[in-house]
């Protein structure tokens, strides 16, 4: 039986269609196309995590198959671990070339890149990775980063063609079914999704954002004037490009020079310490202040009696 030959985006945290770099790529190739986001078990018992990410992501996924849906095609969801997901497609498929981003994160997410990357080796399969924003992988130093980080975030946005791609939607594996908590929006958080980012973005240049640098660093005041895009740039439903890019759009607009500039920095700051989480990753592991080091930590139940005495 002659397998068909496919590429694959695998969905990360990039979780938008404009301005992606994979999904991009992959729409200039004439293969057909997989989209794909597998939910890792192991992910799902790391204690980074927890419902209002999970909730978040699936709300993203919807919005993404939301915008495919006219294009009669959608974002595959499975559940395994990724390597597993990618072995039982090679059953059925040739997989020519994966397209994803680099996943600044946590140890085991690199553990598990570093093992998919052999296993593409072994089975022939390109892997395109692109950068997140304006990080550098494996960066020894930062020398000259702020040059690199101007250069990235002027470079003109990235349209996918997805129009005209050919996709694939039916597959022999099971589909991923989320749990009810997971559908059951919480409005005491943000709503994920890339049409809900660009929605926030456009509220904080109409109005909100007026008074930022004045009230950011206020817990009360910042409620109202933040920008309230971290989640979005946390899990990719908008590039930092995207925001930086609508910020120099509005850079001349009477009275918004002061709170854009604030606003401007806190962009770079977003890159500039995913930066140093990738050049010292141990950091997980330990304090960023290593005065805390070797502190005598205590996690016996007096200790936290004590703590709310």
């Amino acid at each position: 039986m002659t397998r068909q030959h496919i590429n694959i985006v695998w969905f990360k945290r990039d979780l938008r269609l404009a301005d992606n770099a994979a999904f991009h790529a992959a729409c200039e190739q004439d293969l057909p196309i997989l989209l794909l986001y597998v939910v890792e078990p192991s992910l799902l018992a790391d204690p980074h995590y927890s419902l209002r990410h999970w909730r978040f992501v699936w709300q993203s996924l919807q919005q993404l198959n939301q915008q495919l849906a006219a294009d009669k095609t959608k974002v595959v969801v499975i559940e395994d671990e990724a390597l597993g997901v990618f072995q039982e497609l090679q059953q059925y498929f040739q997989i020519n070339t994966v397209f994803s981003h680099q996943e600044i994160g946590l140890n085991i997410t690199f553990d598990r890149d570093k093992t998919l990357k052999q296993y593409f080796s072994q089975q022939q399969i390109s892997w395109h990775e692109f950068a997140q924003g304006a990080v550098i992988r494996a960066a020894s130093t930062r020398d000259d980063w702020d040059k690199h980080w101007q250069q990235v975030m002027r470079t003109p946005l990235l349209e996918a063609r997805w129009q005209r791609a050919q996709f694939i939607i039916d597959l022999p594996l099971v589909e991923f079914s989320s749990p009810a908590e997971w559908q059951q929006a919480d409005v005491s958080f943000q709503y994920g999704g890339e049409l809900t980012a660009l929605s926030v973005l456009a509220d904080f240049f109409a109005e909100r954002g007026r008074h930022y640098h004045k009230h950011i660093s206020s817990p009360d005041l910042s409620r109202q004037t933040c920008s309230r895009m971290s989640p979005y740039l946390a899990w990719g439903n908008i590039s930092l490009r995207q925001v930086y890019q609508q910020l120099l759009q509005h850079w001349n607009d009477p009275g918004w020079r002061r709170p854009l500039t604030a606003f401007a920095s806190r962009l770079h700051w977003h890159c500039h310490f995913m930066q140093k989480f990738e050049s010292e990753t141990a950091m997980e592991y330990r304090p960023v202040n290593r005065g805390y080091q070797n502190y005598p930590w205590r996690e016996d139940k007096q200790s936290e009696v004590e703590l709310l005495a």
